[in-house]
């Protein structure tokens, strides 16, 4: 390189080199800090620091190498040149067959990402409150089947117990993962306070008692559509560590909600927390097909992480390397303090709409991320199922009408009520989601619409 500089020199001027020097020394120099402290760097780094580091792993790895000749089934051969460019020519992607987190002789820039990657989340999650956490690994499945390789992990640790106590929360994906691991699920209904759902802490202990060490782990849940509260996850760590079980916790987008992570944090430090899993896309507004697994022992993730059969896709670890690369510590804090600030005002904004309307907002002060609105049937000249419908069709995503009526059956398991979170609900509601990215502009468009239609059914 030096030899190139000095070329440069002398076709253009040694101290305009020198000075060009000076930049490229300084984005070198940003590398080097990357990979040796793999923290966040405070400020974000340009889409130009970006791409150039990107091209330089991708160099690293054999499918790129000048003059490499692939005699395998599998040498990263990329077909069209669009892919080849959409995945920064990253072709052979993470893992080895026997460990998902294991490093490819191969490739070694894509191993390189993998390593930053890790070391990039797990700051993240001890800035935002888990300080306890001591490792993770990025899994290139969704939430859903994250839970399931978790348990999956359980079962060969435990192959004797094969029953998962779910505190109930209505969402589909949470009672498949545990199905789809071969476990028996027992539903542990929720108490009813008020209008929040809140844990049954009480049945739980109950049944631990019941089935003993035929419990496979307790799955608790953070983030949740209202009127569903937290699960009290210190509680739950408590009783899993006095009866010697594991707990792993539904962690969605949870990692967001600081309140949520210091929670998880406590229940790691009071209890037994043996791993929590929380969804790429959520957190990190990324497109949707990853996940993050994280514990408070090393051995636990490199357990979950050798169940993974097979490599993996490296694009879920290649986004998030992006974006977290592009967001800085700096920006980490702003997309935070912004999203309590929104969900603050979605509060207030739909409050003035339910007095407006004769509804109210739903009182789960536990809930940090979900409000729900009452939609009163006599009110309106519509079923409320036909408001969510007629919603969907003004580009109304994202909000979800809830009657309760409904019974479902997911595998061998019966719920009434289903979407409510537990058997009956008094009285059809729609829920709304706080989330990361939303801006105050969003929630008055939002509300706005919500405003008009309800307008536009009422009796009145």
């Amino acid at each position: 390189m030096e030899g190139a500089l000095g070329a440069a020199g002398k076709l253009v001027g040694k101290g305009y080199i020198e000075q060009g020097c000076g930049s490229l020394q300084s984005a070198d120099n940003a590398i080097t800090h990357l990979i040796e402290q793999r923290r966040l760097p405070e400020t974000g780094w340009t889409d130009l620091q970006i791409e150039r580091l990107m091209a330089q792993l991708a160099m690293m790895d054999s499918n790129n190498f000048i003059g490499n000749v692939g005699g395998g089934e599998r040498e990263g051969r990329i077909y069209s040149s669009l892919v080849a460019r959409r995945h920064y020519n990253l072709a052979h992607g993470i893992g080895r067959s026997g460990d998902i987190a294991a490093n490819q002789p191969k490739a070694a820039g894509s191993a390189l990402m993998c390593r930053i990657t890790e070391g990039l989340v797990l700051d993240v999650l001890r800035h935002v409150g888990c300080k306890n956490t001591k490792a993770c690994v990025v899994l290139p499945v969704a939430t859903g089947m994250a839970l399931t390789l978790s348990l999956l992990y359980l079962k060969q640790e435990n192959p004797k117990s094969n029953v998962v106590l779910w505190l109930r929360i209505d969402q589909k994906t949470c009672i498949k993962a545990p199905q789809t691991a071969g476990c028996t699920v027992v539903v542990i209904e929720p108490v009813v306070k008020g209008d929040a759902i809140q844990t049954n802490v009480e049945t739980l202990e109950r049944e631990l008692e019941r089935y003993g060490e035929d419990v496979l782990a307790v799955i608790s849940t953070t983030s949740c559509f209202a009127p569903r509260s937290p699960d009290r996850v210190v509680k739950v760590a408590e009783l899993c560590k006095k009866y010697s079980r594991p707990h792993v916790i539904n962690n969605a987008y949870g990692i967001q909600i600081p309140k949520y992570m210091a929670q998880i944090n406590s229940a790691s430090l009071q209890g037994r927390v043996d791993m929590y899993v929380q969804s790429l896309d959520k957190n990190f507004m990324v497109p949707v097909g990853g996940s993050i697994v994280a514990g408070f022992t090393s051995d636990v993730i490199k357990g979950v992480s050798q169940v993974y059969p097979g490599r993996g896709s490296s694009t879920p670890t290649l986004d998030l390397f992006i974006t977290l690369l592009s967001m800085g510590r700096s920006g980490l804090i702003n997309l935070l303090d912004t999203r309590s600030e929104v969900f603050s005002y979605l509060k207030e904004r739909l409050t003035d709409l339910a007095k407006e309307r004769g509804e109210r907002v739903l009182d789960t002060p536990q809930n940090l991320v979900s409000l729900g609105l009452t939609l009163t049937p006599s009110l309106y000249t519509v079923p409320a199922s036909e408001i969510g419908s007629r919603l969907f069709l003004r580009n109304v995503t994202g909000v979800r009408v809830v009657v309760g009526d409904v019974t479902k059956t997911i595998g061998h398991v019966t719920l009434e009520g289903f979407g409510s979170h537990a058997p009956s609900c008094p009285v059809p509601y729609m829920t709304f989601a706080g989330a990361v990215g939303m801006s105050k502009g969003d929630v008055d468009v939002l509300v706005g619409k919500v405003e008009k239609l309800l307008q536009k059914c009422s009796m009145k």
